[in-house]
């Protein structure tokens, strides 16, 4: 069976912790952008299915939630947030919008926006990754 032994320096060894110390940075960072290509691309899409007679108070509750950590995973979400003018939640507009209601039909906007930007999404955070790697080891 083969073996393999490598001697740690210090320096290699400072790199190490300091690498184990700013994971979380890098992993909120790198969500954050992908999150932020999502989020773009939803936003781009709603405003083509929303009426010209649109107040904008829909659009203008979309957003990224904070990045948090739940059973050791990082994750955000996008989404929208509070109520129009007559009590009606954002999000539940948003749903009869993207699945339709039996007296509107469905103009999905979410499910594109994710289809079409799923692997410029994963690129962006390995990207991310990768850069802050580098700049801790060189």
């Amino acid at each position: 069976m083969a073996r393999a032994e490598f001697m740690l320096d210090e320096d290699f060894a400072i790199k190490l912790s300091k690498y184990e110390t700013d994971m979380d940075f890098v992993a909120k960072e790198a969500i954050f952008e992908g999150a932020k290509i999502a989020a773009d691309q939803v936003s781009a899409n709603l405003d083509g299915v929303l009426s010209g007679d649109s107040t904008g108070q829909m659009a203008e509750s979309f957003g990224i939630t904070p990045i948090l950590k739940s059973g050791g995973e990082w994750s955000a979400h996008v989404g929208f947030d509070g109520y129009d003018d007559q009590g009606v939640a954002n999000q539940l507009k948003a749903r009869g919008i993207e699945s339709g209601t039996e007296f509107r039909p469905k103009k999905p906007f979410v499910r594109p926006a994710i289809n079409q930007t799923k692997k410029q999404i994963q690129k962006k955070m390995q990207e991310v990754i990768e850069e802050r790697t580098k700049e801790i080891f060189g």
